[in-house]
């Protein structure tokens, strides 16, 4: 969600694609959780049946930040010349699988950080099929394969996919399986957690479809917007403001603090602020939210993704979170919102998350409101 972002944090689910192989940590029955974090996993699994996984959180809409990410994650900008893929290609896939892709005329990509890609390449039309994470407007009206992330592999394969893009946290195990059994290509991505990912994501899909230089294009076009934001950070003043993501279910009572894994840090630190769960000793991706874990990462500014503020009733009821109101943050009600669709994608757009970060972390005359 690297995971898919709107309805799960990163993390937390541990199937890996393939034939029932053995992920870090040692075997595991496919599409179950490993270690200690399963219980963890088991409630965010609940999170998403009590919230109805439609792309919306019930309660009351946060307050819009006039700094917001949210209107300009609505659409990809596509390249200005949509490639022709040079096809046939064999690429290798991180489940250690080699994948022939024979044709690109019916892409189905299974998050939306995959989908934002091939949208952005160029190849939007040639997509026949959407995960419910993918959100942004170009894809709006494509049929759904997804429920909550489990995908449906008789709904996709009824649509006749040429090549399937997954990543490795897409599952069932044996859905993956099926559309392997069934002779489509599909192609496993890893997931990105930082901003130097965003590159060889690009690079692997773009590969995969057979369209290389298009990617390349793609790249650098990513890469100096980035950089162009990353140089309005305004110049250091000493003190970087501190911030926790915080991840948000209100409907399923679901709130958990990003740690050294979320992948959130890297945006952060981008943006000029410090990863105050990294700082405060968090090493895994999620935590429960306690007032002592918040008291220990004492952030100057909370981040969140828009639904999940949305789902606990906006700012009010954000810090009526227990331990929140008492944290720099919550006395000086310094909250940062990006749009779920695009906040941890590290993909093309991410220099608008970040352009929304900076905007709000760093505002022209005082701290957010």
């Amino acid at each position: 969600m690297r995971f898919s972002q709107d309805f799960a944090p990163p993390g937390r689910r541990t199937r890996r694609p393939g034939r029932g192989r053995p992920g870090p940590g040692g075997p595991a029955a496919p599409g179950r959780p490993r270690g200690p974090l399963g219980a963890l996993t088991a409630v965010l699994a609940l999170a998403l049946l009590l919230a109805g996984c439609g792309g919306s959180d019930a309660g009351t809409p946060a307050a819009k930040s006039p700094a917001s990410a949210k209107a300009a994650a609505d659409r990809v900008e596509p390249l200005a010349d949509a490639p022709k893929p040079r096809l046939p290609v064999t690429v290798k896939s991180a489940d250690g699988m080699e994948v022939t892709v024979t044709s690109a005329d019916r892409i189905v990509p299974l998050t939306g950080g995959l989908s934002e890609i091939v949208f952005t390449l160029g190849l939007g039309e040639r997509v026949v099929a959407r995960d419910i994470t993918t959100t942004f407007e170009q894809a709006a009206k494509l049929p759904v394969v997804t429920r909550a992330h489990d995908v449906s592999a008789e709904s996709m394969l009824s649509l006749r996919p040429t090549v399937v893009l997954a990543e490795t946290t897409t599952g069932p195990a044996e859905a993956i399986e099926q559309i392997r059994d069934a002779g489509v290509p599909l192609l496993v991505v890893d997931p990105a957690k930082e901003l130097t990912d965003v590159g060889r994501r690009i690079e692997t899909v773009s590969a995969a479809l057979g369209v290389p230089d298009a990617g390349a294009a793609l790249d650098a076009r990513t890469r100096s917007r980035i950089e162009a934001a990353k140089k309005s950070v305004p110049a250091d003043d000493g003190k970087k403001p501190r911030v926790a993501f915080l991840y948000l279910r209100g409907s399923a009572s679901v709130y958990l603090l990003g740690g050294r894994e979320s992948g959130a840090g890297s945006l952060i630190e981008a943006a000029g602020g410090v990863d105050a769960g990294k700082e405060s000793g968090l090493k895994k991706d999620f935590t429960p939210i306690t007032s002592e874990a918040l008291a220990k990462a004492a952030p100057d500014a909370i981040l969140v993704m828009s639904k999940g503020l949305a789902s606990v009733g906006g700012v009010d009821g954000l810090v009526k979170i227990p331990g929140v109101a008492e944290t720099p943050a919550g006395l000086d009600r310094r909250i940062v919102s990006i749009d779920d669709g695009v906040l941890l994608n590290y993909g093309p757009r991410t220099d608008q998350v970040l352009d929304g970060l900076i905007a709000q972390l760093h505002p022209k005359g005082g701290a957010a409101k």
